[in-house]
């Protein structure tokens, strides 16, 4: 499952009849599990022939997930692949962990860590109901967790910036480091005239998302291959942005190495400007959306011209 390829199906692919198939053996699974987990939660041990029988339905609930989940092509989007795969990996990983739990444990009693793994299945199981429809879902779905991550990094640089703050005041000193009143510490004035333009590439990454996400959200559709692929260009790209501007934030505490931080800072900016090239020329940026694309490729271009000016001496 984790690894496998679909295979292309030669009947027509019907995307409702495969979400009542899954969902179907979603629930078989996590009924076995429940068989399996009562039938080893007090003794007497099942016979081997129950044993038999117990382990050929927990198989063959198993095997009828993957093989549903293989229904799935590529060409229904890649984003929602990797989140139907997801799901589908979770569900046998827990029927695995479940298994080896009661195989591990004594019978005499229900174990903690059986409970557990039985709740675990269940939640695995119960994820088929919240997972994207089509591919226009999955890449929202995407594209709002990035913007989530990538917020949590500005929120959390902007706190670190505020005037004065010593950005490693939640460590305890240690009297082996000794007095930390050294400028490894903090940041001059000139590190935090950079740092302005940085944290202005890290507001327009957020930004870039929020407008993205709207826009997928307003205009993309799952109605054609061509419409499917642009979807996955766009969340393959934006997967990127979160990553980048952690890289940045991270270069950005002291000491600084202002070489660092304009490296960074590049390879931010080039990130974003594909995200905003690839988005105006899909389905999703018709010209009512053309304005936001074209002022956040200007603020791009400014607050990374500022940090080339600001580091140029360091050359």
């Amino acid at each position: 499952v984790a690894e496998g390829e679909p295979g292309e199906g030669r009947e027509p692919f019907e995307l409702p009849r495969f979400w009542d198939a899954l969902g179907q053996t979603f629930q078989v699974t996590s009924q076995e599990a429940t068989k399996l987990s009562l039938a080893f939660s007090r003794p007497p041990q099942p016979s081997a022939e129950d044993c038999r029988k117990l382990s050929e339905d927990v198989q063959n609930a198993v095997l009828a997930v993957a093989t549903v989940y293989y229904w799935l092509p590529k060409g229904q989007g890649t984003t929602l692949r990797k989140m139907v795969r997801d799901a589908t990996t979770e569900v046998v990983e827990g029927m695995i962990q479940l298994t080896d739990t009661i195989l591990n444990a004594p019978v005499e009693s229900l174990s903690q860590e059986q409970l557990i793994s039985t709740g675990g299945v269940w939640e695995a199981c119960e994820q088929v109901s919240n997972l994207p429809r089509d591919n226009q879902a999955a890449v929202v779905s995407a594209l709002a967790a990035y913007l989530g991550v990538v917020k949590d990094a500005v929120e959390e640089m902007e706190h670190a910036l505020v005037e004065g703050q010593d950005p490693y005041g939640d460590i305890m000193e240690d009297e082996e480091l000794g007095f930390r009143g050294n400028r490894d510490t903090y940041w001059s004035e000139a590190d935090r005239q950079l740092l302005s333009s940085c944290m202005g590439l890290m507001k327009a990454s957020k930004a870039c998302l929020k407008k993205v996400l709207a826009a997928v959200k307003a205009h993309g559709k799952a109605d054609s291959p061509e419409h499917i692929a642009q979807l996955d260009d766009l969340a393959d790209i934006a997967n990127e942005i979160s990553p980048s501007v952690d890289e940045l934030a991270l270069s950005m505490y002291p000491p600084v190495n202002p070489l660092a931080v304009r490296l960074n800072a590049a390879k931010l900016a080039s990130v974003l400007k594909k995200v905003l090239e690839i988005a105006k020329t899909s389905r999703v940026c018709p010209p009512s959306e053309e304005g936001w694309v074209q002022f956040l490729t200007g603020a791009v271009d400014h607050n990374m011209n500022k940090v080339k000016n600001f580091t140029q001496g360091q050359l």
